[in-house]
C-alpha cells in the first residue's frame, strides 16, 4: 500500500492577508516623540533621536493627520511646522475607517471605566491607526496605550516606576 505524496502547505490568496511578520514593518510615530524632537527637549530629545534612528533604519516612520494636529500647535504657521518635519524621514498616512471603529471601541471603554471626556482622545485614534495597520508605536506615554490597546507592540522608555 503506497502512502499518498505529501502537498507542500501554501497559503490561500484570500489567507494570506491574516498572516503577520513577528516585527512590525512600520512604527507609528506618536506626538510626544516629535515635541521632543522639535523643542529640544532636554530629558528626552536624544532619547527620541536615537529610536528614530533605529526604528527608521528597520521601516518606515509613519505619522498621521491626528499627529500632525497635536505637534501644530507650536508654530504659528503650516509652513514652518513643514519646515521643521522636512529633515525627518516621516511617511504620511491617513487614518484608516476600521481605526475609527476601534476608537470609537477605546473610547467606550474608557467611558464605561467613569472617563469625564465626552468624545474620543486623540490617543485613541492614534493607538487604533497603529493597531490596525499592523504597526508598533513610538511614544512616551505608553500607560493609556497599554490600558486600552493590550496587543499594540510598544517601543517606550523605562520608566522607574510606571509599567
Amino acid at each position: 500500500m503506497s502512502k499518498p505524496s505529501p502537498t507542500p502547505a501554501t497559503a490561500r490568496e484570500p489567507d494570506v492577508r491574516y498572516l503577520r511578520t513577528t516585527q512590525p514593518v512600520a512604527t507609528l510615530v506618536d506626538s510626544s516623540i516629535l515635541i521632543d524632537v522639535l523643542a529640544n527637549d532636554a530629558r528626552w530629545a536624544d532619547w527620541s533621536l536615537d529610536q528614530l534612528a533605529r526604528l527608521g533604519s528597520q521601516g518606515a516612520l509613519v505619522i498621521n493627520p491626528i499627529i500632525l494636529a497635536e505637534v501644530s500647535p507650536r508654530f504659528e504657521r503650516a509652513a514652518d511646522l513643514e519646515a521643521a518635519l522636512a529633515d525627518l524621514p516621516l511617511v504620511r498616512e491617513a487614518l484608516p475607517w476600521d481605526a475609527a471603529f476601534l476608537a470609537g471601541q477605546a473610547f467606550k471603554v474608557y467611558r464605561q471605566s467613569q472617563g469625564a471626556k465626552t468624545s474620543p482622545m486623540p490617543d485613541f485614534y492614534i493607538g487604533a491607526h497603529a493597531l490596525v495597520g499592523g504597526m508598533q508605536l513610538l511614544t512616551r506615554d505608553a500607560a493609556r496605550y497599554r490600558s486600552y490597546f493590550p496587543n499594540l507592540p510598544l517601543v517606550a522608555p523605562q520608566i522607574p516606576g510606571r509599567k
